[in-house]
């Protein structure tokens, strides 16, 4: 039996991939926002409260919910072999070179003895505090540190959309585009390589070593034949092109036949596609307004005879586009705050394009966008809405919060 299966955006979701925020958010502060890809400092005890409220509400829909730090945890449990690897292997990518720090770090994390809350810790990162009186004979350690983290935290965690995608019955383990965000990814590549569950049954489809930045916000799954992928802040059309190789001529599996590649404003409001751009219908989609006048689309398919790949730009309207590739009559766009110009702006900085759709017009998405939802909601759809204000200021939405490991054919 495969464990992941995502050939859809909409077909109903049947297993999904969470992270409950922890102390990372802790280690949060104003000097390390910008390092750390935040806007603002979130309410830890509420944003663990409105989490557990967007995996309640995907639970009674029928979602089975697993967390990273779980399936991590039980990891290490089943192969206690591999522990002293991924810490050596987790320090040095936390950027700690120098061999003594690495040492005592070592030993502070070997004194945990339950694999979940030694995860628990990986994700937080450590303080120099935590480490007590270290004595080293290091001049920067002589002058006053202007960081009081050894280990930086990983705030970003849960958003679990980005560093893997599920798609088919693989995953795309990412090179993601911040050093802050990249480690994200050593979690899903030691589970999808040792857990018992999903062991020798999931596939890589791109790998964390590769040199050209993707992220899963990126990539979306529209049937088992097509792809959409955008060419954004976060991810580079090398990685695409890379990508399509591997898929094409690497992957017996694959059944993608066509990578359409969106390339969109390269900004913090609109860093992935899914941030402008979400499929919640067989026919529908939300969107940003601005991206259009601006956004090129791209068909990238197999160019068997030369062992290549043939790209291809197709101008003209986005609902044409989409329509001729999804072998539609039309489709319908629904625009961000109804297509007002400020509620599209407002809106979208809160993720209002950001849509988890569970079953075909059914769509979890942030309470707070209330103009698009009520039009969302005019126009048929079942919105279940998130009180999420401090989930929001790490600026994803819903989508951004899941990773979906089985939906429906």
């Amino acid at each position: 039996m495969t464990k992941i299966h995502v050939t859809s955006e909409i077909k109903p979701l049947k297993k999904v991939l969470l992270h409950r925020p922890g102390e990372e958010l802790l280690n949060l502060t104003p000097t390390t926002l910008s390092e750390l890809l935040f806007d603002d400092i979130p309410d830890l005890v509420k944003a663990q409260e409105e989490h557990d409220r967007f995996a309640q509400i995907l639970r009674d829909n029928g979602v089975e919910v697993v967390y990273l730090e779980d399936l991590m945890a039980e990891t290490l449990d089943a192969h206690p072999e591999i522990k002293e690897q991924f810490l050596d292997q987790f320090i040095t990518e936390g950027d700690i070179h120098t061999e003594t720090y690495h040492k005592i770090l070592k030993e502070y994390f070997n004194k945990f003895t339950n694999n979940k809350d030694l995860v628990l810790k990986t994700m937080a990162g450590v303080t120099f505090a935590e480490l007590g009186d270290i004595k080293t004979n290091f001049l920067v350690d002589k002058i006053d540190k202007e960081s009081y983290l050894l280990l930086n935290p990983m705030p970003n965690l849960y958003f679990t959309r980005d560093p893997f995608s599920s798609v088919g019955n693989g995953a795309v383990i990412n090179r993601m585009y911040s050093v802050t965000r990249n480690r994200e990814t050593i979690y899903a590549d030691y589970i999808f390589r040792f857990h018992p569950e999903y062991a020798g049954k999931v596939p890589d489809l791109y790998g964390r070593n590769n040199k050209f930045h993707i992220e899963g916000g990126d990539v979306l799954n529209v049937n088992e034949k097509l792809l959409f992928i955008g060419i954004s802040q976060r991810t580079q059309a090398d990685a695409i092109q890379a990508l399509a190789m591997k898929m094409f001529y690497e992957n017996p599996e694959n059944k993608i036949e066509t990578i359409l590649a969106f390339n969109i404003p390269n900004n913090r409001a609109m860093m992935h596609l899914d941030t402008v751009f979400t499929q919640i219908d067989h026919d529908a989609f939300t969107y940003h307004p601005g991206i259009m006048g601006t956004l090129q689309v791209f068909a990238i398919t197999a160019d068997r005879e030369n062992h290549d790949v043939k790209i291809e730009e197709h101008d003209g309207e986005l609902s044409e586009i989409l329509a001729k590739f999804m072998g539609l009559d039309k489709v319908r766009l629904f625009a961000c705050g109804a297509g007002d110009p400020i509620a599209a702006e407002r809106e979208q900085w809160n993720d209002g394009s950001n849509t988890l759709t569970i079953a075909p017009g059914k769509i979890v998405v942030y309470k707070r966008n209330y103009v698009t939802n009520k039009y969302l909601k005019e126009n048929g759809f079942e919105v279940l809405e998130l009180d999420a204000d401090n989930l929001c200021v790490g600026r994803g939405g819903p989508r951004c919060m899941s990773m979906p490991l089985v939906r429906e054919d």
